[in-house]
């Protein structure tokens, strides 16, 4: 089992940057990929970013790329979001799992969100 522990969300304007992170616990070993996804309110959650252990491989949503960077440092998280937008309003999941992937069902642990609000 991996434990995920978000933090980081909050009310900004649009512009404004945040920084989200994520801290692993328990057999990291065995999900060595973490990522970020989204969930906006009637909508599907949808991936982010993700990044291997090491941090060589790195993977971006087209809608977040330029934006927003993911880092990685061991068994915590980052994700550094610049020029927010209204539209990125969502709960932000961290995720970890077995396999570099965009797809959200190979992901087997999830924290439990933080909310981040964009205002226009």
């Amino acid at each position: 089992q991996v434990q995920l522990v978000e933090s980081g969300g909050g009310l900004v304007h649009a512009g404004d940057s945040l920084r989200l992170s994520c801290v692993a616990s328990g057999r990291t070993s065995s999900s060595p990929i973490m990522a970020w996804f989204r969930q906006a309110p009637g909508k599907e959650r949808e991936f982010v970013a993700t990044i291997t252990r090491s941090g060589r491989d790195i993977n971006y949503a087209d809608s977040v790329k330029g934006r927003f960077t993911i880092a990685r440092d061991n068994d915590k998280s980052s994700l550094q979001m610049n020029s927010l937008q209204a539209e990125d309003t969502a709960v932000y999941y961290c995720a970890a799992g077995p396999i570099f992937t965009t797809e959200r069902r190979w992901y087997d642990f999830w924290g439990q969100g933080t909310q981040v609000t964009v205002s226009s």
